[in-house]
């Protein structure tokens, strides 16, 4: 169930869609989320919003501020989604490969050019 509390601010119902728009995104990767929590704060003219996302593994949270309320709920969504990719695919990632195994790869042949 999605939580959204907003400080100096009322949450319309297009609000509410697209945060709900920017979560299913989210949903792609099949991983179950945890009690969803969207912070939305005006200061002067900058909107702030904070995301919280539990998941069975850890938790997710990213914060943005911009001028437009939209771009800001945009840019956490992008924030959560590169968070969770990262998580998704740590396995999978190439990470441990050392550099001995590289060197096995390449075969140098030294030439001496004597210079006449």
């Amino acid at each position: 169930m999605l939580k959204i509390t907003s400080k100096q601010l009322e949450v319309t119902a297009l609000i509410r869609e697209r945060i709900e728009g920017r979560l299913e995104k989210l949903s792609r990767h099949d991983i179950q989320l945890i009690n969803p929590h969207i912070i939305i704060t005006q200061e002067k003219q900058l909107f702030k919003i904070e995301a919280s996302v539990g998941l069975p593994s850890g938790e997710l949270f990213a914060q943005a501020k911009s001028e437009n309320l939209y771009a800001a709920i945009t840019a956490m969504g992008q924030k959560l989604e590169k968070q969770l990719n990262r998580l998704t695919h740590k396995p999978q990632a190439q990470r441990h490969a050392t550099f001995e195994d590289a060197e096995d790869d390449f075969e140098y042949v030294y030439k001496e050019d004597t210079a006449a």
